[in-house]
């Protein structure tokens, strides 16, 4: 009787392996999709143990089944994974609102002209932003802060992009939220009846390591890695920018604007910054370049030349919309970064109906901006409104979009926007409600340049977003309320406060990370259940018979980081967690010592495209082989290895 159920322990122990294997093999493979593979895995799982259950004794006394679907299910409501699904959102909403846009741009202007100093700077702040939020968004938004500093110190991207990611991750270590696995493995020692991680249990060490990192980046990863240039790649995915196509607009200055009394210099106009003046209207007189005597005046409309990303910047900091009455009178109130005042890009293509039912946003009430959308749409040959100006074709008012430039390649255009008779191959650059944007794809005059859509940040809400993350952070580090608590209050609050929409807190939801760490929580609940990680403990036992424990840590961390670099972290911080812990007790060596192990090793994924998100990421505009990380990211894992066997046992005392 006793053999028959070991034998069928054993049987159990054998099938959690093979399923756990044979999931490892499609994350790898990557043909069939993550979510398919994890719901499969769920699958597969619920059915072995409810033809096969295995008995126990549960919270509340002995269990028929101790992997029932319900327990096999309950990692959809494991705190960690909602934690992370808001912390999701949070970056999200820091995201929309441009907070971390602001401070990198801030980063990179005072940089100064010291390369290695402004290298430094963009990577320590990365690094820093990243042990508070989602690495994801952080490198998007750092992406094309590096594309700067390669074209300001005439560097390869690909000397910058890949220690961006690298450092991105070296970020995560150093908080308990610094990336999912983190929060993973704290909630498998909680399934465990271990001990969890305080918020900044690891801080140290993962400081060490992440401070060694960067010396590692700023110093050998630029001369390791290759010199590769492609064509000039501006980032339409990371950033919505379409590059250096120039756009005629119009700016009118106000009454209190900054321009007032501002002069030229050697026939350039200074004060606007990267946009170039290209005529000046002053009541009936047009004034021409050179500019020599100008000064600006109250009134005074500015034709002048600039990017969708110059436009893009001066609309993002909007801080209230555009409000009906400024567009009777055909104009938008911008404010000037860092001022008060304002300018006043004139919007006056046509005379806006009175505020209708589609002008209403989705409550029914008047639209004040709220979301807004900047998209291009080019002039077809056979369009209707060729040989018209803006004002005559009435496109605001068919429309309900906003004409902010015209890009014209075959000349040089020095008149006002509005006076513009439009050629087919005009791009118009154009803004309004996703729902309205997306409507020109009907339109037969226009057509829609599909991949040109991006949202506009949401400045004047950048207050709410920064308290918020530093509410949730503090809660969160001074142990007031759990991380969950803390988290997912964060998220709602996103929401409530009209940070993000309901829309846009969801599309922030990632289905592989909603569908992965449930699968992979079964798996470690099966592996743990059936005795496969104490089985696992003890056969690296026997692989290092009269190994201290110090050897025992090193060479463990040592595997998990190869296996990081080939499947999931986020799978093997769960599956690693039980095992890590069986080790620990098995050698009489502290719990906590190899725990944080399998943190550090989770994150170390540097050698392999795929084994972090952010590795994907800068691979174009890095203009990276699938060989580049390895030829970076090993030498790195050694670097860190290294560290990680001194410092580490030292300071656990293992």
């Amino acid at each position: 009787m006793h053999a028959s159920a070991t034998a069928a322990a054993d049987f159990q122990m054998y099938v959690t392996f093979a399923v756990i294997i044979a999931a490892f093999a499609l994350y790898a493979w990557e043909k069939v999709a993550i979510e398919v593979t994890s719901l499969g895995v769920l699958c597969v799982l619920m059915i072995f143990y409810y033809v096969f259950p295995i008995e126990g004794v549960g919270p509340q006394g002995p269990v028929a089944n101790i992997l029932s679907p319900e327990a096999l299910l309950a990692g959809f409501a494991n705190p960690a994974l909602i934690t992370v699904l808001a912390l999701l959102v949070i970056g999200q909403g820091m995201v929309r609102t441009g907070v971390l846009d602001v401070a990198a741009h801030m980063v990179l202007s005072c940089c100064g002209a010291t390369q290695w100093l402004a290298v430094l700077a963009v990577l320590f702040v990365a690094t820093l932003v990243s042990g508070f939020l989602n690495n994801i968004p952080v490198v998007v938004i750092f992406i094309p802060i590096m594309q700067a500093l390669s074209e300001r110190f005439e560097m390869a991207p690909s000397k910058l992009m890949m220690p961006l990611s690298y450092a991105a991750i070296l970020g995560g270590m150093t908080t308990l939220i610094g990336s999912g696995s983190n929060l993973l493995v704290n909630s498998a020692l909680i399934g465990i009846d271990q001990k969890p991680f305080d918020f900044f249990d690891f801080t140290i060490p993962g400081v060490v390591l992440a401070g060694v990192g960067l010396v590692y980046l700023l110093v050998v990863a630029p001369w390791v890695l290759p010199r590769r240039e492609g064509m000039a790649e501006n980032l339409v995915g990371a950033r919505g920018s379409t590059g250096g196509k120039q756009y005629i607009a119009q700016v009118t200055v106000g009454g209190h604007s900054h321009l007032v009394g501002e002069k030229a210099v050697g026939g350039i106009f200074p004060a606007l910054g990267n946009m170039t003046l290209r005529m000046v209207q002053r009541g009936e007189e047009a004034i021409l370049p050179p500019f020599e005597d100008y000064e600006a005046r109250a009134g005074d409309v500015l034709v002048v030349a600039a990017t969708r990303s110059e436009i893009q910047d001066a609309l993002a900091r909007d801080p209230a919309g555009l409000y009906p009455d400024l567009e009777e009178a055909g104009v938008g109130a911008v404010p000037v970064t860092g001022r008060r005042e304002f300018l006043e890009i004139d919007l006056s293509d046509d005379l806006p109906a009175e505020p209708d039912d589609e002008s209403m946003d989705d409550e029914g009430t008047p639209w004040h901006g709220g979301e807004r959308v900047l998209a291009e749409a080019m002039v077809p040959p056979a369009s209707r409104i060729i040989g018209q100006t803006l004002p005559q074709v009435g496109f605001r008012f068919k429309t309900h979009c906003i004409v902010l430039g015209v890009q014209r390649r075959s000349r040089m255009i020095r008149t006002r926007m509005t006076d513009i008779r439009l050629q087919a191959g005009d791009v118009l650059l154009v803004q309004g409600r996703p729902n309205d944007v997306q409507a020109l794809r009907a339109n037969q005059d226009v057509l829609l340049i599909e991949w040109s859509a991006s949202e506009l940040p949401a400045h004047h809400h950048a207050k709410r977003a920064g308290v918020i993350l530093l509410g949730v952070v503090a809660a969160a580090a001074s142990g007031l309320v759990p991380i969950v608590i803390a988290g997912l209050t964060g998220a709602a609050a996103m929401v409530g406060l009209n940070v993000l929409n309901i829309r846009q807190a969801f599309r922030a939801v990632d289905t592989k990370i909603l569908t992965m760490i449930p699968a992979a929580l079964a798996m470690g609940a099966a592996m743990h259940a059936t005795g496969g990680a104490h089985f696992v403990a003890e056969a690296v036992m026997g692989l290092f018979s009269g190994a201290g424990p110090w050897t025992i840590l090193s060479v463990f961390f040592l595997t998990m980081v190869v296996l990081t670099n080939v499947i999931s972290s986020k799978a093997m911080a769960v599956l690693f967690t039980p095992i890590a812990v069986d080790l620990a007790i098995s050698i009489d060596a502290p719990v906590e010592a190899f725990a944080v192990a399998v943190v550090f090793a989770a994150n170390c994924s540097f050698a392999s495209p795929i084994g972090y998100q952010t590795n994907l990421l800068v691979m174009a505009p890095g203009h990276y082989r699938f060989a580049d990380f390895a030829r970076a990211g090993v030498p790195l894992i050694l670097v860190l290895w290294v560290v990680f066997s001194l410092f580490v046992p030292w300071w656990y005392g293992v």
